[in-house]
């Protein structure tokens, strides 16, 4: 919608090609139905949160930078707000909202929104002449693939953008997830199926002990592994679970170092100093936790609280500090937020998001090989990379 406003804005004569019945239907769902619009930063902070080739984007935040974009929707109608860490929403926390006013501006500028999808885009002598739908032909000088990539496939997200760029000539970085939940073999996980934990530092580490990410927040246990903000983010710091093995610890108690924490333990040693170990956990873990902690501590769930060591107490300490939970590897694709890969961005113009192999072929979004942490930068990326491509579309 974002490149078809832009394109229709310049000057052409611009159809819109969607087969789902409402448009923006991703938008719709996303941020938990909230739509985490873009992130209040500047080009800089923006593009040290994409893992990848970010350098790509500089032209297409030259012309609309996160600043840029939140004029440009509360010129559209959406007034907005900004919150933790830089995070944009609408001021009425409804994602049907953004939706909604892109689909009034596309209608507003004269598009042409057609309820088919594209088949095949056509080409002749290395020029796009026509797009091929299950109606029908529809001749062009240029088509843009704002297809998305494979997460959310019921949204029409199925990879459909993959199969026109290979048919062109054009390479893919296989796509993967990212910004997706982690499957673990801990048995622990299972157990603790839907518990969540809140106000707790999540680090991520490589086999070599490396800390690829932390971060104070939220995440869920769930039957597979783990899930939840914290979980989400941390993942697309996970590249590649073939080549590397990965783990999770999380800090249940980052409030306290380790010496005030040993100290805080005691107290509560002290105070249940009668009772057996498994039931003097109350104070310092949730309910369905505290089996699990009794195991992994070591301490026998039956000993006196009065008889536990010194070295017992430490190793609890240390449990509580680094929890630990093994990744076996990510879920499917098709439960990311984001899909990562996709076409390459050797073979696309940044200046215009043209294709270098085919004429009047254009891509824009998560089509590209361009993904970002959490925060508001995919859709910041889907704006950016839409508002150059539909511009130069019209220019072609």
């Amino acid at each position: 919608m974002m490149c078809a406003y832009m394109a229709a804005c310049g000057g052409g004569d611009v159809v819109l090609l969607e087969p789902n019945r409402t448009l923006g239907r991703k938008v719709r769902i996303t941020g938990k139905g909230r739509c985490n619009v873009t992130n209040d930063c500047d080009v800089q902070t923006l593009l040290r949160h994409i893992p990848g080739d970010g350098r790509f984007l500089y032209s297409a935040l030259s012309r609309l930078s996160p600043r840029e974009t939140m004029v440009l929707f509360e010129s559209l109608g959406v007034p907005l707000k900004t919150e933790r860490g830089g995070r944009v929403f609408p001021v009425s926390d409804n994602a049907n909202d953004v939706a909604d006013a892109l689909a009034r501006a596309v209608k507003a500028a004269g598009v042409r929104v057609v309820r088919v999808a594209a088949k095949e885009i056509l080409t002749e002598a290395g020029a796009v002449t026509g797009v091929m739908t299950a109606s029908g032909r529809i001749d062009c000088g240029a088509a843009v693939v704002c297809t998305g990539g494979l997460s959310y496939p019921a949204t029409g997200s199925t990879g459909d953008g993959y199969r026109f760029a290979r048919a062109l000539g054009h390479t893919l970085v296989p796509p993967r997830a990212s910004l997706v939940p982690l499957e673990s073999d801990d048995p622990w996980c299972a157990e603790l199926q839907g518990f969540s934990l809140r106000n707790v530092v999540l680090t991520a580490y490589d086999e070599t002990g490396r800390a690829l990410y932390t971060e104070l927040g939220e995440m869920l246990f769930t039957h597979f592994g783990v899930s939840g903000p914290l979980v989400l983010s941390a993942s697309a710091h996970l590249r590649d679970f073939e080549r590397h093995r990965y783990r999770l610890s999380i800090d249940l108690k980052p409030g306290l170092d380790e010496k005030k924490l040993d100290a805080r333990v005691l107290r509560d040693f002290e105070k249940y100093a009668n009772r057996e170990f498994k039931n003097a956990l109350y104070d310092l873990a949730g309910r369905a936790m505290i089996p699990v902690l009794v195991r992994l501590s070591g301490i026998p769930p039956e000993q006196k609280v009065n008889a536990v060591t010194r070295e017992q107490r430490r190793a609890l300490v240390t449990l509580l500090k680094q929890f630990p939970v093994s990744i076996s590897g990510a879920r499917p694709v098709e439960e990311a937020i984001v899909t990562a890969g996709g076409v390459s961005l050797r073979e696309v113009n940044p200046r215009t998001m043209e294709s270098k192999r085919v004429r009047g072929l254009f891509f824009a979004g998560e089509v590209l090989d361009l993904d970002a942490y959490t925060g508001g930068f995919n859709l910041q990326i889907a704006w950016s990379t839409g508002y150059t491509a539909g511009q130069a579309a019209a220019q072609r």
